[in-house]
């Protein structure tokens, strides 16, 4: 036991020291310092195990936390242009508001670099497999800021994103300061996946939390029940999707600009799939794409399988297990190629 209480002392000391070297705001350095001085006491006690379970915990999420670090931006309009070009086929409206948002940035850096400018908060809204969620993936590309995902589909409670009281040893921050711990800057941009996804009994209670969020005057001290201490959020970029905004508070949408997202037509869900869709299945199967080889009418049967689909997500599953099925008459059959064609597309394509 007193083998065990020296080591633990060790540990301690190498707290302290790592603490003292970290570049954290004077009041958290302080807190965290009466949290060791309460430690080291419970050790001279004799009572110590849990204490200093839940210490170190605590100071290792500290640590993490990007209290002043951050990304300097990117903001080439042509660059912006071309990326978004790269990933969306197609919807010139929301590309084209893209790329103001970028242009007023651009502007504001040039003119007001001294003063403080909160970027407006974009709510995409569209019905699923619209791309909502890769048009954040591509400004981040664009503006070489780092990306934070944060799901809500089925979210069941507000602990999830702003985190618990360090009341359990268990106890662990919320995925917002998760995410900025993962990517380690303070302005990431912050994508809130499917907003309007999260369980009905606990809506409340996580828009309640989405309104501190996206609040400017809220999110520059955003409070996370585990942290226990202001973390400035206000120099990320929110952007947000939904598939519809009807169990999303009022409060909320007040504080974003919606975006509506069209649905793609058969003709370009065809275009996505055969530029965008296909090179990257064959790649991720390895197979070339002269090994893949299907006939230009039996596109429109994969695109409308059943009358309708409203996104591209069906029709990427339907590639993916023809890919599959293709790979393995390849190498078990020894064919230089697989061509697919309305004879043999039973073969490749689910039956429905």
């Amino acid at each position: 036991m007193q083998d065990y209480k020296v080591v633990l002392e060790q540990e301690i000391q190498g707290i302290k020291e790592k603490v003292s070297q970290a570049d954290l705001p004077d009041e958290m350095q302080n807190k965290i310092n009466k949290e060791i001085v309460a430690l080291e006491r419970s050790v001279a006690l004799g009572s110590y195990d849990e204490k200093y379970e839940m210490v170190s915990r605590y100071v290792d999420w500290i640590l993490k936390i990007p209290w002043k670090k951050e990304t300097e931006d990117h903001l080439d309009i042509e660059l912006t242009k071309q990326i978004f070009e790269k990933h969306h086929f197609g919807m010139q409206d929301v590309k084209n508001r893209f790329l103001e948002y970028v242009s007023i940035l651009k502007l504001r850096q040039q003119q007001y670099a001294d003063q403080e400018f909160r970027a407006p908060i974009l709510l995409l809204v569209g019905l699923v497999g619209t791309g909502k969620t890769t048009f954040a993936y591509s400004l981040a590309e664009a503006m070489k800021r780092e990306l934070v995902r944060i799901p809500f589909g089925g979210m069941g409670s507000a602990q999830e994103l702003r985190g618990s009281t360090r009341l359990h040893l268990e106890s662990e921050p919320g995925r917002v300061i998760k995410g900025i711990c993962e990517v380690g800057v303070r302005n990431p941009i912050i994508l809130l996946d499917e907003i309007d996804r999260v369980a009905k009994e606990v809506n409340r209670d996580i828009m309640g939390v989405l309104v501190e969020l996206l609040d400017p005057a809220q999110n520059q001290a955003f409070r996370d029940l585990y942290i226990d201490y202001p973390v400035n959020l206000s120099h990320a970029i929110f952007l947000a999707t939904a598939n519809n905004t009807g169990d999303i508070a009022t409060a909320v949408i007040d504080r974003m600009e919606k975006i509506s997202m069209p649905s793609y037509t058969d003709e370009e869900k065809i275009v996505i799939a055969q530029r965008y869709v296909l090179p990257g299945l064959l790649e991720k199967a390895g197979l070339k794409p002269a090994q893949f080889v299907m006939s230009d009418d039996l596109w429109p049967l994969i695109v409308r399988p059943l009358g309708y689909d409203m996104g591209i997500r069906t029709l990427q599953r339907t590639l993916e297990g023809a890919v599959r099925k293709a790979a393995r008459i390849i190498i078990e059959r020894g064919y230089n190629e697989v061509v697919l064609n309305k004879d043999n597309r039973k073969i490749f394509l689910p039956q429905y």
